[in-house]
C-alpha cells in the first residue's frame, strides 16, 4: 500500500530528475500542436478569445488539473510545464510586438466579407464561416438584407463588426430572412430587380435565365429596399 505524502512519488511520481528534459520536450511539442490546431479550426471556433489565448488556457489547464487528481502526475513535472508555457507566452509575444507578420499569424487579421452592400467573394472562402450562419449572426444585428451594410469585418475574435448605411443611402440587396432568402431560383419569373443568391451582387433582369456578372452564377433572389429597424 501506498503512503500519503510519500514525497518522493508526490513530486517526481518515482521518475528520475532527468526526466524533466522529456516534460520539456513534450511541453513545447503539445504547445505547438495545439497552437497549430486551433489555427486551422478558425476564428469562430475560438469565438470571443484570441487562437494564441485559447492555447495558453488550454494548456494551462491541462497542466494544473492531472496532478490535482492523479497519484501517478507528480507536481514537480506538471510545475515545469507551467514555466515553459509562461516561458513560450513571452517568446510569442515578444515576436508578436517585433513582426506584423507573425502577429497575424498568431492572432489572425480583421478581414472584410461585405463590401458596398455585396460580399467579398474571395475573402468570405478563405474563413471558416458557413453562409447561413453567417446570415444569422447578421439577423440577430437586425439586417434583413445586405443593401443596408456598407461594411463587415470578421475581426479576430471571430465576432461581426458590421458598419451601415444610412437610412437614405440604403441601396437594394440580397434578403437574409430565410422566407425570402429560401425562395431564390435560376429563373426570371418577371422583369425586376434581383440579388445574386451567392455574392449579394444586384442586377435588374428581364432574361428568364441569367447570369451573375459578379461571380457568374445562375441563382437570383427579388432584392428588397428596407430601412434597417434597430
Amino acid at each position: 500500500m501506498k503512503e500519503i505524502f510519500e514525497w518522493n512519488r508526490v513530486l517526481f511520481n518515482d521518475l528520475p530528475l532527468s526526466f524533466l528534459w522529456e516534460v520539456l520536450f513534450r511541453s513545447t511539442v503539445m504547445f505547438i500542436i495545439l497552437l497549430i490546431t486551433l489555427k486551422l479550426a478558425g476564428k469562430r471556433g475560438v469565438k470571443q478569445l484570441s487562437i494564441f489565448e485559447t492555447v495558453i488556457i488550454i494548456a494551462l489547464g491541462s497542466a494544473a488539473g492531472d496532478p490535482m487528481f492523479y497519484e501517478d502526475v507528480g507536481i514537480v513535472p506538471a510545475a515545469l510545464v507551467f514555466v515553459v508555457i509562461i516561458a513560450l507566452y513571452r517568446l510569442v509575444t515578444f515576436f508578436t510586438a517585433k513582426s506584423k507578420k507573425f502577429e497575424e499569424f498568431i492572432e489572425g487579421k480583421t478581414v472584410c466579407l461585405i463590401s458596398e452592400g455585396k460580399f467579398s467573394i474571395h475573402r468570405f472562402k478563405k474563413e471558416s464561416l458557413a453562409q447561413d450562419e453567417f446570415f444569422s449572426e447578421l439577423r440577430v444585428k437586425s439586417v434583413e438584407h445586405l443593401g443596408q451594410i456598407k461594411k463587415a469585418f470578421i475581426e479576430p475574435s471571430g465576432e461581426i463588426s458590421v458598419f451601415y448605411y444610412e437610412d437614405n443611402e440604403v441601396k437594394y440587396g440580397l434578403p437574409i430572412l430565410p422566407d425570402l432568402y429560401h425562395e431564390k431560383s435560376d429563373t426570371i419569373s418577371k422583369p425586376g430587380i434581383y440579388a445574386c443568391a451567392f455574392c449579394g451582387n444586384i442586377q435588374e433582369l428581364s432574361n428568364k435565365n441569367a447570369c451573375c456578372e459578379n461571380c457568374h452564377k445562375k441563382e437570383w433572389v427579388t432584392a428588397i429596399k428596407t430601412i434597417r429597424r434597430a
